[in-house]
C-alpha cells in the first residue's frame, strides 16, 4: 500500500523539480511507516485513516509545491537595479554574490574530490575482495551508506555555493533491519553508480577547476601588484632570459587595469563553470523520478 501511494504521489508531482519530489517521498514514506507501524498488515482501514490525515497524493504535491514557491521566494537574493547596458551587466558580477559562491566551490572542488576518490577507491575494492568470506558484504553496505550520505551532503553543497536546488532528504530506502533487501536495493538503484562515477570524476575535475582558478586569479593579482610592487624598487622584478624588464611609468595604470579586467573574466569563468557542474551534479546525483517504474 505504501508503496503504491508512493507511486501516485510521484505521479501527481508530474514533471516537478526531481530533488523537491525526492523530499517529498522521502517524507511521506517516514510519516506512512511511522504511522503504519501499530497496524496489522495490509488493513485497509488503518491505511485510509493515515492517508486521511496525511492527504491524497495530490494534496501533498499541491502543498509541496505551493511552499517551495513561498520558500524559493523568501529566499531570493534582493534585485539589484536593472543594469541594462552591457558594459554594466559585465562589470555587475563582481557585485553577485553567486559570483563568489562558484569561485570557492571551484577550489573546494579539489578537496572534496579527493575525499570522494579515496573513499571509493578504499572501500569499493576492499568489499568485493572480502565478500567470499562475508565481510565484504559489511563493507559494502557501509560504502553504500556512505555513498548515499556524500551525495546528499555534495547536494547541499552545491545548493548553497552553486544556487541550484538539490534534496535536502535523503532517497527512500526500505525498512530499517532489511539487510539482503537494502543490499540489493542499493546495487540495483541506478543512482548508487552515477553518484559513486560522481565521486571518482570529481578529483580530475577538481584538478581542473583549481588550476584554472589558480592560474587566473595569479595571473589577475600579479597584474594588479607588480607594478606597485615596482614603484618601491629600482630593481627589475621580472627578468627572463639573461634580461630584466621594467614597466615604464605611462603604462602602469594599463597593467593595473588589466589585472583588474583579469578578475572580472575569472568571476565570469566561475560562474559558467559553476552553472555546467551544478547541471552535470544535478544529473548524476538527482537524476529523474520519471526513468523507471520503481519509486526507490
Amino acid at each position: 500500500m505504501i508503496e503504491q501511494y508512493l507511486q501516485s504521489l510521484r505521479a501527481a508531482f508530474g514533471g516537478a523539480d526531481p530533488a523537491l519530489v525526492q523530499d517529498a517521498l522521502y517524507d511521506a514514506e517516514e510519516y506512512l511507516r511511522a504511522e503504519l507501524a501499530g497496524c496489522a498488515e495490509d488493513d485497509a482501514d488503518c491505511f485510509a485513516a493515515v492517508v486521511e490525515r496525511y492527504g491524497t497524493p495530490d494534496e501533498v504535491a499541491a502543498a509541496y509545491l505551493e511552499t517551495e514557491i513561498t520558500v524559493a521566494r523568501a529566499l531570493k537574493t534582493p534585485e539589484r537595479p536593472a543594469q541594462t547596458g552591457a558594459i554594466a551587466r559585465f562589470f555587475g558580477v563582481v557585485a553577485d554574490p553567486r559570483s563568489y559562491g562558484a569561485f570557492f566551490y571551484l577550489v573546494l572542488s579539489l578537496v572534496t574530490g579527493t575525499v570522494y576518490f579515496t573513499l571509493v577507491a578504499s572501500l569499493l575494492p576492499t568489499g568485493l575482495g572480502l565478500l567470499p568470506i562475508g565481510v565484504g558484504v559489511l563493507v559494502l553496505l557501509l560504502f553504500f551508506a556512505v555513498v548515499r550520505a556524500i551525495s546528499l551532503a555534495e547536494g547541499r553543497l552545491v545548493e548553497a555555493l552553486l544556487g541550484v536546488r538539490m534534496p535536502r532528504r535523503p532517497r527512500p530506502g526500505v525498512p530499517e533491519g532489511d539487510i539482503p533487501s537494502r543490499i540489493k536495493q542499493w546495487f540495483t538503484d541506478w543512482r548508487t553508480w552515477t553518484s559513486i562515477l560522481y565521486m571518482i570524476l570529481q578529483l580530475p575535475l577538481g584538478i581542473i577547476y583549481f588550476t584554472l582558478v589558480t592560474v587566473a586569479v595569479t595571473l589577475s593579482a600579479t597584474g594588479v601588484l607588480y607594478p606597485i610592487a615596482q614603484m618601491f624598487t629600482d630593481y627589475p622584478l621580472l627578468q627572463w632570459g639573461g634580461y630584466g624588464y621594467m614597466i615604464e611609468g605611462w603604462a602602469m595604470p594599463l597593467v593595473v587595469g588589466a589585472g583588474l579586467l583579469g578578475f572580472v573574466l575569472t568571476l565570469h569563468l566561475c560562474r559558467g563553470i559553476g552553472a555546467l557542474h551544478a547541471a552535470y551534479a544535478k544529473a548524476l546525483l538527482v537524476g529523474r523520478y520519471s526513468d523507471g517504474p520503481e519509486v526507490r
